[in-house]
């Protein structure tokens, strides 16, 4: 399946997942809709639709915003961030180029040490049951209870 960004998804974005993706914005903690969502499945790019993170791999880490230890695939890049003064990592989908948030080396150590912290204005949840039919089946092993 090849993932890119396009202007007719673009113009489908409400103003928060506009803002998120393309302007590089941050969505205020506790109120992403994937924030406590668990079910079984993977998170794909609200834009591109290239699969991201998988619900194995989610855990409700209390920051507010969804919290993975690693992604999927190679879909995920990282470049220096040093707005807001800080120094900070920041992720992107690699073909869609949307903003997802940032990761931080404070995740749990069992599983890498790594935290994923992303916004959900940046992601579309395909249910575990719906990914065959979407194109995502090659991920089902990957989407199992968080």
């Amino acid at each position: 399946m090849a993932y890119q960004k396009s202007q007719d998804a673009i113009d489908r974005l409400t103003p928060e997942q506009y803002r998120v993706t393309q302007e590089n914005g941050t969505e205020r903690a506790f109120t992403g809709e994937y924030d406590h969502h668990f079910e079984p499945g993977i998170y794909v790019d609200i834009v591109s639709g290239e699969p991201l993170f998988a619900s194995g791999t989610k855990y409700n880490s209390g920051c507010g915003w969804p919290a993975f230890t690693k992604p999927i695939q190679q879909n995920v890049t990282e470049h220096r961030d040093v707005s807001f003064g800080m120094v900070r990592t920041e992720v992107r989908s690699t073909h869609g180029d949307s903003h997802l948030g940032h990761v931080f080396p404070d995740g749990p150590p069992e599983a890498g040490g790594l935290r994923y912290c992303i916004n959900s204005a940046s992601l579309r949840f395909v249910p575990k049951d719906q990914m065959e039919a979407e194109g995502y089946g090659e991920y089902l092993d990957q989407a199992e209870e968080a």
